[in-house]
């Protein structure tokens, strides 16, 4: 219901903007740029998701062969302790224990054509438990969240935007602690917040022992890539993504091969499934990011940020955050959008002054909110979104509000 509300906003005050524009201060290109991203978006909504379907194929016939095999119950029993008590919904030897483990861990990697069709499998195996069938269940709410808060420990596509021209940022990787802090604790909101609504014991041994070795980990991880110089930063990432997938993929094929599975035609089993589920996300990626682009076309987006860069001005606070706020305003609603007012603000104030940074921070720090609530749900067929949408929005906003801090720590 909250998702209905938000999707008719976006249009009722689109259009009520649009008009005070026209006819107060006579901007006549207000209405047609509205009605130019209606279509273009459209168009985008489509164009995407039939570009789901090769990686959909790919991945869905890989984790078939897995299934097969016996890796995706191997992987289950060994994130069961974790995800057991997350979620208490799904059986211990259910396979979305898999899917869900290798979603997350190509998220970990910024590994995003390989992480959503995964997600999208293990959305559909938690439907397959789900006795709604056009709402969401506890257990989905909790993986969107989770997905939606965007933890990431190699901010690849931001540092390799921040080292592009014209920017050509002397060391791209300076944002790498502030952004891994950042998404962190937008995770660790997104977890406690789910957690608190659900009644999920997060005290329990093992989630607290996973909980302090994930922290362990990501901070181990941030000490090491931060002493590298930053051409070594990107290439040992490469390599290591690279490594991960390959690895999951020749693992898998290994293990059905002992089990006397043939591979061949389970991976086609499997890459069938692709075309039916990119094709039945369209008009949910579609309503969204219409809505997303008449939204930014009327320009309600900007009256927003000025309006809060004068309530800062009154309080006589340094306002220099809010001029990056544009990029944390636009994150949930659009990823290439984000990463154009992260552009734009990396242009307008310089690649590393404080703005551009914490733009590029705030751009890696949270993940699109609504994109993936449209795709992931829209894909099984959920309507009724419960308290997703808020608790993504909430792990978003802690991670909005963690990105200013550090980069006032960091940067100044």
């Amino acid at each position: 219901m909250a998702l209905n509300y938000i999707w008719l906003s976006f249009f009722v005050i689109s259009f009520f903007v649009a008009l005070a524009k026209t006819f107060i201060w006579g901007d006549l290109s207000v209405f047609p740029a509205m009605t130019e991203a209606l279509f273009e978006m459209a168009k985008v909504g489509a164009s995407l998701s039939l570009g789901f379907i090769g990686g959909m194929a790919l991945w869905l016939g890989i984790m078939r062969i897995g299934e097969k095999g016996g890796a995706v119950a191997i992987l289950s029993r060994l994130v069961a302790p974790f995800f057991s008590r997350l979620f208490p919904d799904v059986p211990k030897d259910h396979p979305a224990h898999g899917s869900i483990v290798m979603n997350f861990s190509a998220n970990l990697l910024g590994l995003d054509n390989a992480a959503t069709p995964l997600g999208l499998k293990a959305m559909k195996e938690l439907q397959e438990l789900n006795p709604l069938k056009d709402t969401a269940s506890n257990a989905q709410i909790m993986f969107l969240v989770l997905n939606t808060s965007g933890l990431t420990i190699i901010p690849v596509s931001v540092m390799i935007l921040r080292s592009s021209p014209p920017f050509n940022a002397p060391n791209p990787a300076d944002i790498f602690i502030p952004i891994l802090i950042a998404t962190y604790c937008s995770s660790f909101v997104g977890l406690l917040v789910t957690s608190l609504i659900q009644r999920i014991n997060l005290f329990q041994g093992p989630v607290l022992l996973w909980l302090i070795g994930m922290t362990t980990f990501i901070t181990g991880t941030a000490v090491y890539f931060q002493s590298l110089t930053q051409g070594a930063m990107q290439a040992q990432s490469a390599v290591f993504a690279a490594l991960f997938i390959f690895s999951i993929i020749v693992g898998f094929l290994v293990l059905a091969v002992m089990r006397g599975i043939n591979v061949y035609e389970e991976f086609v089993e499997g890459a069938k499934e692709g075309f039916g589920v990119a094709v039945k996300i369209i008009p949910f990626l579609v309503a969204m990011l219409v809505a997303v682009g008449v939204f930014r076309a009327s320009g309600s987006l900007d009256g927003i940020t000025d309006s809060l860069k004068a309530g800062v001005g009154i309080t006589r606070t340094d306002d220099r955050w809010v001029d990056a706020v544009p990029t944390a305003l636009m994150k949930p609603l659009s990823g290439s959008g984000a990463r154009g007012m992260a552009s734009e603000a990396m242009e307008n104030y310089g690649v590393d002054s404080f703005q551009g940074r914490l733009a590029c921070t705030f751009q890696g720090s949270t993940e699109t909110t609504f994109y993936v609530l449209a795709v992931y749900f829209g894909s099984v067929g959920i309507r009724k979104t419960r308290y997703a949408l808020t608790a993504g929005l909430t792990a978003d906003f802690a991670g909005i509000l963690a990105a200013i801090f550090v980069a006032y720590a960091f940067f100044g």
